[in-house]
């Protein structure tokens, strides 16, 4: 039985990386042990992005290794190396950061020069560089990956930087449910007295005319006390349907458009998410993973994660053949064939169900489930749009779908079995089409 915390939380990690490929990171390597002792390990991290993401996503895969490794029951906690750890519990802070989302790990090419470019100057001059920023582009080109990048650089230069990080929808519902509590008051307080408010996709603000009236007083005291406002859309202010004043506002700074991805962009950005994970990854694979991947950089994760999953499940070694095998030897043009008919009958086939099923208004888990994971696979293996899918699964709206999107993400970092049942998924609809 290993005495050394050292020795201990190595060999911890090492299962964990061969347990959980998909959230495994490099920066494993610089985990402390701050304490071991009572039954908890506790593990010390390099910030607070990084140890609520361990909490978050690989809580479980730590508890069931250090159990392996020390034949004890030990429950693990994760806490910022060189602070008390008292609670132990790591605070939730208002929005969550993902530690992969930086400035260091964001792939610049041709196709987001600019956006970048904006996003840096902006992060070292609050309110003073552009404002409003406005990037647009369709999904998965890296917005996020900017707006997350954006909030790393400005805590790390002032942790006590005021940030209101939100969705539309958030915004819509908390603006809702302040009225309906009568806390509107308190609401605008929150908003209007940060240093940096971010609306992601504002495109929802459409039809809402009372939220659309909300936001722009909210814009307009922000703007006045030079204070940075950043949005996000999938496309243009010009191509909004929302009020010609809000319009009109989003144009005052800098708009900037994020377009698909280069082949050479596409290469390095398989290779940079791959080294992320601290997983090996060869030229070919890499090359052959962006042949086959050209609309959006969160195809390339998803065929990241599928010939992670692919390798893990069946214990091969990732090379191009297996790479092949996963992800099917059909060039892009092919793929393009793949319609949500063939989706639908290999879910539904998969579980057990009939298309009705996954078009009812039933939400037990044995049928939402599958019917997100439908959704999730029709966004990233066709060219339909968030409401053409959810027009074939019940007449859903693009939230609905979004949402399942988002949710089946996150069980692919967290869930192996999903991310098996997926890599089974892709093969069939290949296959079909």
């Amino acid at each position: 039985m290993l005495q050394d915390t050292t020795e201990i939380l190595s060999a911890i990690v090492a299962r964990v990386r061969s347990a959980d490929p998909v959230n495994s990171r490099s920066w494993f390597d610089e985990l402390a042990v701050l304490d071991f002792s009572g039954g908890l390990l506790e593990i010390g991290c390099p910030d607070a992005v990084k140890a609520q993401f361990l909490q978050d996503h690989c809580q479980a895969t730590f508890t069931q290794s250090a159990l392996s490794v020390t034949g004890h029951l030990v429950t693990v906690h994760f806490a910022v190396a060189g602070k008390p750890s008292a609670p132990r519990k790591v605070a939730e802070p208002p929005f969550k950061l993902h530690p992969d989302y930086t400035f260091d790990n964001f792939v610049v090419g041709p196709c987001n020069r600019l956006a970048h470019a904006s996003c840096v100057a902006v992060s070292h001059a609050l309110g003073s560089t552009y404002n409003p920023l406005f990037l647009y582009g369709s999904v998965g080109l890296g917005k996020t990956h900017l707006l997350h990048a954006i909030c790393h650089e400005v805590l790390r230069g002032n942790q006590a930087a005021a940030i209101q990080f939100l969705s539309c929808e958030s915004f819509m519902n908390r603006f809702i449910s302040a009225i309906e509590q009568g806390t509107v008051a308190e609401f605008q307080r929150q908003l209007r007295t940060v240093d940096l408010l971010i609306i992601d996709d504002i495109q929802f603000l459409r039809e809402r005319e009372q939220s659309q009236e909300e936001f722009f007083h909210t814009f307009n005291a922000l703007y006045n006390n030079h204070k940075q406002i950043i949005l996000t859309a999938d496309s243009s202010p010009s191509d909004l349907s929302v009020e010609d004043r809000l319009i009109s506002r989003f144009k005052w700074g800098l708009v900037a458009r994020l377009d698909p991805p280069g082949y050479e962009t596409r290469v390095a950005i398989v290779q940079k998410k791959a080294g992320l994970r601290g997983l090996a990854i060869s030229d070919e694979i890499a090359q052959f993973v962006a042949r086959q991947v050209q609309t959006n950089i969160r195809e390339l994760e998803g065929a990241l994660t599928i010939l992670y999953a692919t390798a893990n499940t069946t214990g091969q070694p990732l090379t191009l053949a297996v790479a092949q095998q996963a992800l099917g030897h059909a060039q892009p043009e092919t793929q393009r064939h793949i319609t949500i008919t063939h989706i639908i009958a290999a879910v539904t086939g998969y579980y057990n169900l009939r298309a009705a099923d996954l078009q009812s208004k039933r939400r037990s888990q044995s049928i939402a489930l599958p019917r997100q994971i439908c959704m999730y696979l029709a966004r990233n293996l066709t060219r339909h749009s968030l409401e053409e899918i959810g027009g074939h699964l019940g007449g859903r709206d693009h939230s609905t779908v979004l949402h399942a999107c988002e949710k089946i993400t996150q069980l692919i970092e967290s869930d192996p079995a999903i991310r098996s049942q997926l890599a089974e998924l892709t093969d069939r609809i290949q296959q079909a089409s």
